[in-house]
Parts: C-alpha cells; structure tokens; sequence
C-alpha cells in the first residue's frame, strides 16, 4: 500500500477544515438571506456604512457577464472555477514546507468558489447579500465565498511579497565554483 507523501499528510487538514468551513457558512448566510429577505430588500446594520441586501449576480464580480438572457456566462464560470479548483490542489501537492500559511490561504480561495459554484448549479446566478458603502458610493455587493476568496488571495499576495526566502542547500555549480576559487587562493598563498 502507498502512503501519503509528508508534506501532503502535514497539511491536508488546513486545506479540507478551512474550506469545508467557509463552504458551510457561505451557504448557511446565504439559505438564512433568501429565508429572511426579499429579492433586492435592504435591512439597514450600520446607518450610512453597511446593509444585508438580497440580490442576484449572474455574472462574476462588479457584474461582469451578468447576462439574464443566457446561460453560457454561468457554465463558463462553472467551468473555469472548477479548473480553478484543480489548479489550486496542484499547486498544493506542490509545495514543499511552505506551511500552514499558503495552504491556508489556497483552503480560503477553494472553499469560496466552491460556495460561489453550487450557487450557480442551484441557481444559476449568485447570492450576494453583505453592501459596504460610504455615503452614495456602495461597493459591489458580495457574499461569504467573495470574502473568502479576496482574504485567502490577499494572503497569498503577502507571503509572494514578504515571505524570507528559504536558505537552500548551494547547488553543485555554486559548490564546484567555491573550490576553485579556494583553490586558486590556496596556489597563490604557496609562491
């Protein structure tokens, strides 16, 4: 029998856990709005800062392909979410001792597009409900998955940014290199 490579037995629970967890709330928030709200009704939380709004997305975020007349946007991003998905376990079957850090932040990012994908099978458009805005300016409206998957890529952003490269071992061209040049040292010191 073949056992789980290390670095996937280490980690496999900080990216099943997490992402299980946000699929769970992401539909939970969501089935409570459509229960409790309207299509497009407001209830004010925080006067002239944030709403629970109940609307539809059919399209990706700031209503890009938000098409009510065809189905193929929805497909499409059925589609490239999934890939998406499975982009996301090969890059972490990849890693090596990145830590719980970016396995995180990769469980953050699945467990949002799979909350976003069963939206659009069962749907087949989105349910946003959580409205930000200053004044008259509102940012899109958007939903637990959205939330989840902007934070995992934050995170993601700030360890490419700010995450110490790793002391790894010199390689046999760096190696050869130093005792050349040890040597040559070590001739010069014998004249």
């Amino acid at each position: 029998m073949q056992t789980m490579p290390e670095r996937f037995r280490r980690n496999y629970l900080w990216l099943i856990l997490p992402a299980l967890g946000v699929v769970f709330f992401d539909q939970l928030t969501k089935g409570m709005i459509i229960k409790s709200l309207r299509i497009y009704e407001t209830v004010p939380v925080i006067g002239g800062f944030f709403d629970l709004v109940h609307v539809r997305n059919r399209g990706m975020a700031f209503g890009i392909m938000n098409n009510a007349e065809s189905n193929a946007g929805t497909w499409l991003l059925v589609a490239m979410s999934s890939v998406a998905i499975v982009l996301l376990l090969v890059w972490f079957y990849r890693l090596k001792n990145k830590g719980v850090f970016v396995t995180l932040s990769l469980s953050l990012i699945m467990g949002g597009a799979v909350g976003n994908i069963i939206d659009r099978l069962r749907f087949g458009e989105v349910v946003d409900f959580l409205d930000v805005y200053i004044g008259t300016y509102h940012w899109p409206a958007f939903n637990v998955a959205d939330a989840a998957i902007t934070v995992g890529t934050i995170m993601i952003a700030a360890n490419l940014f700010f995450a110490r490269p790793t002391q790894s071992q010199p390689s046999e061209t760096s190696q050869s290199t130093t005792e050349i040049s040890s040597s040559v040292k070590l001739k010069r010191g014998n004249k």
